[in-house]
Protein backbone atom coordinates (compact mmCIF):
# COMPACT_ATOMS: atom_id res chain seq x y z
CA UNK A 1 0.00 0.00 0.00
CA UNK A 2 1.32 3.23 -1.03
CA UNK A 3 1.87 6.48 1.09
CA UNK A 4 0.41 9.53 0.90
CA UNK A 5 1.29 13.15 1.19
CA UNK A 6 0.19 15.00 4.18
CA UNK A 7 -0.97 17.84 1.93
CA UNK A 8 -3.20 15.06 -0.49
CA UNK A 9 -5.89 15.00 2.44
CA UNK A 10 -5.72 18.36 4.12
CA UNK A 11 -8.68 19.52 4.92
CA UNK A 12 -10.62 23.20 5.33
CA UNK A 13 -14.12 23.59 6.32
CA UNK A 14 -15.95 27.65 7.14
CA UNK A 15 -18.94 28.20 9.40
CA UNK A 16 -20.09 31.47 10.88
CA UNK A 17 -21.64 31.13 14.29
CA UNK A 18 -25.15 32.21 14.31
CA UNK A 19 -27.59 32.71 17.31
CA UNK A 20 -28.57 29.25 17.46
CA UNK A 21 -24.88 28.26 17.55
CA UNK A 22 -24.35 29.94 21.07
CA UNK A 23 -25.38 29.75 24.96
CA UNK A 24 -26.65 32.29 26.69
CA UNK A 25 -23.80 34.88 26.89
CA UNK A 26 -23.01 35.07 23.20
CA UNK A 27 -20.29 32.10 22.85
CA UNK A 28 -19.97 29.24 20.45
CA UNK A 29 -21.14 26.14 22.76
CA UNK A 30 -18.15 23.62 23.00
CA UNK A 31 -20.40 20.58 22.06
CA UNK A 32 -20.96 22.61 18.17
CA UNK A 33 -17.43 23.24 17.96
CA UNK A 34 -16.59 19.36 18.73
CA UNK A 35 -19.24 18.65 16.08
CA UNK A 36 -17.24 20.57 13.61
CA UNK A 37 -14.00 19.36 14.63
CA UNK A 38 -15.07 15.91 14.23
CA UNK A 39 -16.97 16.93 10.84
CA UNK A 40 -13.58 18.02 9.19
CA UNK A 41 -11.18 15.54 10.85
CA UNK A 42 -13.51 13.08 9.58
CA UNK A 43 -13.23 14.19 6.20
CA UNK A 44 -9.69 14.33 6.26
CA UNK A 45 -9.09 10.95 7.50
CA UNK A 46 -11.76 9.50 4.56
CA UNK A 47 -9.47 10.96 2.32
CA UNK A 48 -6.71 9.86 3.55
CA UNK A 49 -7.86 6.27 4.01
CA UNK A 50 -9.50 6.01 0.89
CA UNK A 51 -12.08 4.77 3.32
CA UNK A 52 -15.32 5.42 5.45
CA UNK A 53 -13.74 6.42 9.09
CA UNK A 54 -15.55 6.23 12.35
CA UNK A 55 -14.16 8.44 15.19
CA UNK A 56 -12.21 6.07 17.62
CA UNK A 57 -11.11 9.26 20.32
CA UNK A 58 -10.04 12.47 20.86
CA UNK A 59 -7.69 14.33 23.02
CA UNK A 60 -7.61 16.83 25.31
CA UNK A 61 -9.84 20.03 24.06
CA UNK A 62 -8.99 22.95 25.67
CA UNK A 63 -11.61 26.21 25.23
CA UNK A 64 -8.78 28.91 25.37
CA UNK A 65 -10.20 31.92 23.91
CA UNK A 66 -14.54 32.50 23.04
CA UNK A 67 -16.01 32.25 19.48
CA UNK A 68 -18.28 34.61 19.80
CA UNK A 69 -22.13 35.12 17.82
CA UNK A 70 -20.78 36.38 14.58
CA UNK A 71 -17.48 35.19 14.30
CA UNK A 72 -16.32 33.53 11.67
CA UNK A 73 -14.50 29.49 12.33
CA UNK A 74 -11.95 28.28 9.92
CA UNK A 75 -11.38 24.67 10.72
CA UNK A 76 -7.99 22.72 9.54
CA UNK A 77 -7.50 19.37 9.31
CA UNK A 78 -4.38 17.08 8.34
CA UNK A 79 -3.28 13.45 9.20
CA UNK A 80 -0.36 13.30 11.17
CA UNK A 81 0.45 9.65 10.89
CA UNK A 82 -1.38 6.45 10.20
CA UNK A 83 -0.80 2.86 12.12
CA UNK A 84 -2.52 0.10 11.14
CA UNK A 85 -6.02 1.11 10.39
CA UNK A 86 -6.62 4.22 11.93
CA UNK A 87 -5.32 7.81 11.73
CA UNK A 88 -4.62 10.56 13.98
CA UNK A 89 -5.38 13.92 12.41
CA UNK A 90 -4.72 17.20 13.91
CA UNK A 91 -7.62 19.96 13.75
CA UNK A 92 -7.22 23.75 14.51
CA UNK A 93 -9.50 26.21 15.05
CA UNK A 94 -9.06 29.81 13.99
CA UNK A 95 -11.70 32.49 14.79
CA UNK A 96 -11.89 36.19 13.20
CA UNK A 97 -14.79 39.15 12.92
CA UNK A 98 -16.92 38.74 9.63
CA UNK A 99 -14.37 40.82 8.13
CA UNK A 100 -11.44 38.90 8.84
CA UNK A 101 -10.10 40.63 11.52
CA UNK A 102 -9.10 40.03 14.90
CA UNK A 103 -7.53 36.12 13.61
CA UNK A 104 -7.16 33.70 16.57
CA UNK A 105 -5.90 30.39 17.66
CA UNK A 106 -9.41 29.48 19.46
CA UNK A 107 -8.44 25.17 19.61
CA UNK A 108 -6.62 22.65 18.81
CA UNK A 109 -6.84 18.76 19.36
CA UNK A 110 -6.12 15.41 18.12
CA UNK A 111 -8.67 13.01 16.95
CA UNK A 112 -8.31 8.86 16.11
CA UNK A 113 -10.14 7.85 13.36
CA UNK A 114 -10.40 3.83 12.22
CA UNK A 115 -10.86 3.20 8.82
CA UNK A 116 -13.95 1.08 7.81
CA UNK A 117 -14.43 -1.65 4.76
CA UNK A 118 -17.79 -0.98 3.18
CA UNK A 119 -18.84 -4.68 3.48
CA UNK A 120 -17.84 -5.73 6.58
CA UNK A 121 -17.68 -3.04 8.34
CA UNK A 122 -14.71 -4.10 9.50
CA UNK A 123 -11.25 -1.88 10.32
CA UNK A 124 -8.83 -2.20 7.03
CA UNK A 125 -5.34 -1.39 6.67
CA UNK A 126 -4.63 2.54 6.03
CA UNK A 127 -1.92 4.35 3.91
CA UNK A 128 1.41 5.64 5.39
CA UNK A 129 1.63 8.85 5.89
CA UNK A 130 4.38 10.82 4.04
CA UNK A 131 5.19 14.01 6.01
CA UNK A 132 7.50 16.60 4.00
CA UNK A 133 7.91 19.44 5.81
CA UNK A 134 9.98 19.96 9.53
CA UNK A 135 6.43 20.33 10.86
CA UNK A 136 4.54 17.51 9.74
CA UNK A 137 7.75 15.25 10.45
CA UNK A 138 7.34 16.42 14.37
CA UNK A 139 3.69 15.96 14.37
CA UNK A 140 4.62 12.58 12.77
CA UNK A 141 7.36 11.39 15.35
CA UNK A 142 5.59 12.84 18.25
CA UNK A 143 2.14 10.87 17.21
CA UNK A 144 3.42 7.67 18.67
CA UNK A 145 3.99 9.03 22.11
CA UNK A 146 0.75 10.55 21.59
CA UNK A 147 -0.82 7.13 20.79
CA UNK A 148 0.66 5.01 23.86
CA UNK A 149 -0.87 8.12 26.05
CA UNK A 150 -4.23 6.98 24.56
CA UNK A 151 -3.66 3.67 24.72
CA UNK A 152 -2.38 3.52 28.28
CA UNK A 153 -5.69 6.02 29.36
CA UNK A 154 -7.94 3.79 27.18
CA UNK A 155 -6.47 0.82 29.43
CA UNK A 156 -5.47 -0.78 26.02
CA UNK A 157 -1.64 -0.93 27.08
CA UNK A 158 -0.19 -0.69 30.45
CA UNK A 159 2.66 2.02 31.06
CA UNK A 160 5.38 -0.37 31.53
CA UNK A 161 4.97 -1.33 27.67
CA UNK A 162 5.03 2.15 26.46
CA UNK A 163 8.55 2.50 25.20
CA UNK A 164 8.37 5.68 23.36
CA UNK A 165 6.92 7.30 26.56
CA UNK A 166 9.61 5.49 28.92
CA UNK A 167 12.35 6.69 26.65
CA UNK A 168 11.11 9.87 27.08
CA UNK A 169 12.40 10.22 30.88
CA UNK A 170 15.45 7.65 30.39
CA UNK A 171 17.79 10.67 30.62
CA UNK A 172 16.33 11.89 33.48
Amino acid sequence: MDGKKVIESRTIMTEMIMPNDTNPIGNLMGGNLLRWMDIVGGICAGRHCEAVVVTASVDHVSFSKPILNGDVITLEAVVTRAFNTSVEVYVQVFASNVKGKENRRSNHAYFTFVAIDDENKKPIKVPRVIPLSDEEEKRYESAVRRRQVRLILSGRMKPEEATEIKAMFDNI
